[in-house]
């Protein structure tokens, strides 16, 4: 033990020399107290002295050190409010049960006397009632406590599933800026199946899938290749959409399936190139198709209430028992259109190009035809009260007894040609049918 000390202070008095030589002062050592049990028998410090009992007297702040029993404190402290809220809870409960039920009792009475089982029996009364309205709270507050707990759940349970739908609806955008074509037609799913589950995303899956069509598919088209079939093209070397652009075709599908229950408002679809699209039985009402090219597309049993189709192209586009009910068609190109028993009512025709175009047993009602070009279009069976033919060509226009003429229109000065009705209209091709023929030349090109 001696040996060691010593050699501990030469190691002091070799530090000090040594600072003594750099500073050229002698710097004080901190004074150090070591307990007795961290040295062993062999007289050598210990291999792990416990650091919690070390005492540096280097005159530094204590100060956020803490302290050994701060924890046992704490939970000592813990413990004792529990048992004083029990004990507060307990003696409660028989001031209720116990001194309560006779204070009533006496109260009631107001100093009358009564005999002992009278007043046993009043007293049991009362401490009945009171432990009912008692059990009653208890119940109450349960229910409470219950209906909370599960309000609290429901709410963690809600961010949990929209912070999901965040990260899904991310990825699935990501997706869309792929070059592989099966990767955005996975995202352009995913979009639908998140707009499915989730109301307050519907609109925003609907609007990507809509710039989803703008950008990849402009009208006039900006690529090149057999996807991009150039405007001139002859429309039957177009393959139809779902063969160029099958992840276009999902987007267009999903943008009509999503839409029926969309509420009101215009979505934007304007100058796409849709030309040989599969519509059949999609809802594209209050949609803007403005400019865009529709030609040769199956518009089949499609929902295009309100829906703006200014300048739109729709050569040889299947509009069959569609709905254009209050649509905007001006100046729209509807050559060789087939419109078979479309509701037609109150729309806009304005200075379209209808020639060759079958509106057979159409409704018309209140529709506008204003400087329509109708030469050679097909009105046999259609009814068109109210519609307003002003200016409009119909030279050539064929016609039978059951077509349905505005108040005080002459046909017959019109040009219309008067012919047999054909009866009962034959149902369309099947759809891939439609989409893969070859339209007739038009003799009004």
């Amino acid at each position: 033990m001696t040996t060691q000390r010593t050699g501990w202070r030469n190691a002091g008095r070799s530090y000090d020399a040594v600072e003594s030589s750099l500073t050229g002062a002698p710097r004080a050592m901190p004074s150090i107290s070591l307990p007795r049990r961290w040295f062993d028998r062999r007289g050598g410090p210990a291999a792990r002295p416990p650091c919690d009992h070390v005492r540096m007297d280097t005159g530094g702040s204590t100060h956020g050190r803490r302290a050994p029993g701060a924890s046992r404190r704490r939970r000592v402290g813990s413990a004792f409010l529990t048992a004083a809220a029990v004990l507060a809870g307990l003696a409660a409960l028989t001031v209720v049960v116990v001194v309560l039920p006779g204070l009533v009792v006496e109260r009631d009475l107001g100093g009358a006397r009564i005999s002992a089982a009278e007043r046993l029996g009043a007293v049991n009364n009362v401490r009945t009632t009171l432990v009912q309205a008692v059990g009653g709270a208890v119940v109450l507050f349960g229910a409470y406590a219950t209906w909370r707990q599960l309000r609290v759940n429901q709410e963690g349970l809600n961010a949990t599933r929209e912070g999901h739908l965040t990260d899904r609806f991310s990825r699935a955008v990501d997706q869309l800026g792929s070059e592989k074509t099966d990767v955005r037609i996975g995202g352009l799913y995913a979009l639908w199946r998140i707009a499915d589950h989730s109301a307050h995303d519907r609109e925003a899956a609907i609007s990507i899938k809509a710039a989803f069509l703008r950008t990849h598919l402009p009208w006039p088209p900006q690529g090149q290749g057999q996807d991009f079939p150039a405007a001139e093209t002859s429309i039957n070397s177009v393959p139809p959409l779902e063969t160029r652009a099958p992840d276009a075709q999902v987007a267009l599908t999903g943008l009509g399936v999503l839409c029926r229950e969309r509420r009101p408002d215009w979505l934007n679809v304007s100058y796409t190139d849709l030309r040989r699209a599969d519509c059949d039985g999609l809802w594209l009402h209050h949609i803007n198709f403005d400019g865009a090219c529709l030609e040769a597309a199956s518009i089949y049993q499609v929902n295009l209430t309100k829906a703006s189709l200014i300048a739109a192209n729709m050569r040889h586009v299947e509009l069959g028992t569609s709905i254009l009910h209050q649509s905007r068609c001006i100046e729209a190109d509807l050559r060789g259109a087939r419109m078979v028993r479309a509701d037609l009512r109150e729309a806009d025709f304005s200075g379209a190009d209808l020639r060759e175009a079958n509106l057979r047993k159409a409704r018309g009602h209140g529709t506008t035809f204003t400087g329509a070009d109708l030469r050679l279009a097909d009105l046999r069976g259609t009814d068109l009260t109210g519609a307003d033919l002003t200016r409009a060509k119909l030279e050539g226009a064929l016609a039978s007894d059951v077509t349905v003429w505005p108040a005080g229109f002459d046909a017959q000065a019109a040009g219309v040609v008067m012919v047999d009705d054909p009866g009962a209209e034959p149902s369309i091709l099947l759809q891939a049918a439609a989409l893969a023929r070859n339209v007739p030349p038009l003799q009004s090109a």
